[in-house]
């Protein structure tokens, strides 16, 4: 078990913090690499596919953003065998350097009009590429990080992992916002200017990369005495079946409400709303920049209260509000009425994201924790979340927008479900036996 804050020395809190940090900041990389691709898509999209409607452009690359999330269940699977096997630090610097040669790919990628068909076919490598790292990113920085923590502050310090996961989405969205507003016209965005943050993003991650292998490794693992057979085996996996299908469970409407009130929002907006991409991009940045900042609120409350009320209260509220506020959001055109809805969504929506990975972390022990966070919560990602901007798009296209909206709501029910079913993993963390 981890020593208390207040019987730690000051330089082993130093350290703890230094590692916290350096794993959160590896972690912004790879998440704003991952969320160039969305946030960009708007202009690469016509460079990469035939002349057609932009709805048909947009479904073609939302297609292959759902296709990287296929992915993260591979990566999950075979980062967290590798990180329960050799060490958190060691999986954290692979999975970078992944995220780094995929982005570099789609930097460097010719257009449809230069190379024919194999232009989408590199922009599907990549992406694979990416998705297969960011899937191990997931387990693997959510298990250190709150192996990294305290008993008493796990929730507040494994929240990080969504600050830097929505600091990443918003240094993107700031690129491009300082790209639209500044620097770029239209169309120089769409002819050249969207591969900048590609390139961007290909040096951040080499930066962070090194930054990760000066990382300590967690005390969990490396006092873990089991044999190295049963460490990160999918047989000692299904020894946990219930935890397994708690954290798809769990993840199922939570992953579905951040994609939407997130990635997908500026497409909603431009496409549903009325509103310009210039517009619809600050209204993105605005709310993800409060949306970061409250993430720690909650992970510390969650310290004091647990974790189930507050999985719980997202789950009530999530399914009460959804409908009225998309229906409401999708018939204004006012940008501050705009900002409030996505922000009260994104608010609701936090009672989850704050807390999801220390929850997951809770429910099982050292020798398969990165497995089991990382493979089961990507394969609900894959399923649920990769997909949301997709069957947004689709039911748009087909003239039923409001038919996501009870999509969305139906996945948060059944949500519902697992948090009041499951046991408070504050009371009964598995983290407690290290």
């Amino acid at each position: 078990m981890h020593n208390q804050v207040g019987t730690e020395q000051p330089e082993a809190i130093g350290h703890r913090l230094k590692s916290i940090f350096g794993g959160s900041i590896g972690n912004l990389v790879e998440w704003y690499d991952w969320y160039v691709y969305s946030a960009f898509s708007l202009y690469f999209a016509g460079a990469f596919f035939p002349k057609s409607s932009e709805i048909a452009q947009l479904l073609n690359t939302s297609g292959i953003f759902a296709l990287g999330f296929l992915m993260r269940p591979i990566g999950g699977w075979i980062m967290g065998m590798y990180a329960d096997r050799k060490g958190r630090k060691n999986a954290l610097t692979l999975s970078v350097l992944l995220m780094s040669a995929g982005s570099l790919m789609i930097a460097i990628a010719p257009g449809y009009a230069q190379i024919g068909v194999a232009a989408p076919i590199i922009l599907v490598l990549a992406r694979l590429l990416q998705g297969l790292s960011v899937g191990g990113e997931y387990g693997t920085s959510a298990t250190y990080l709150s192996e990294m923590s305290t008993k008493k502050h796990r929730g507040f310090y494994s929240s990080f992992q969504y600050v830097t996961l929505i600091m990443g989405q918003l240094l993107a969205l700031g690129v491009l916002v300082l790209l639209q507003r500044y620097f770029l016209s239209q169309d120089q965005l769409h002819s050249w200017g969207w591969r900048i943050p590609f390139g961007i993003g290909a040096v951040l991650a080499v930066s962070a990369m090194y930054l990760r292998r000066s990382l300590m490794e967690t005390e969990s693992f490396s006092k873990e005495t089991g044999t190295k057979q049963n460490r990160g085996t999918m047989k000692a996996l299904f020894e946990h079946p219930k935890a397994v299908f708690i954290v798809i469970g769990l993840t199922m409407g939570g992953t579905v409400a951040f994609y939407t009130f997130s990635t997908y929002m500026q497409k909603f907006l431009v496409n549903t709303s009325g509103f310009s991409k210039n517009d619809a991009t600050l209204i993105s940045t605005l709310t993800l920049f409060a949306f970061m900042l409250i993430q720690p609120l909650f992970g510390l409350l969650s310290d004091k209260v647990g974790r189930k009320p507050l999985l719980i209260a997202f789950g009530i509220l999530g399914a009460l509000t959804t409908v009225p506020i998309m229906t409401t959001l999708g018939a204004t055109h006012d940008l501050w009425t705009a900002i409030g809805l996505i922000m009260a969504a994104l608010i609701i929506t936090s009672l989850y994201t704050s807390i999801n990975a220390v929850v997951k972390a809770e429910l099982f022990p050292v020798n398969v924790r990165a497995l089991g966070v990382g493979f089961p919560y990507a394969i609900a990602v894959s399923v649920f979340g990769g997909s949301a901007e997709w069957v947004g798009l689709k039911f748009k296209e087909l003239g039923h927008a409001n038919w996501f909206y009870w999509y969305v709501t139906c996945c948060i029910l059944i949500s519902l479900i697992v948090y009041a079913s499951m046991n408070d993993t504050k009371k009964y963390s598995k983290m407690e036996e290290d």
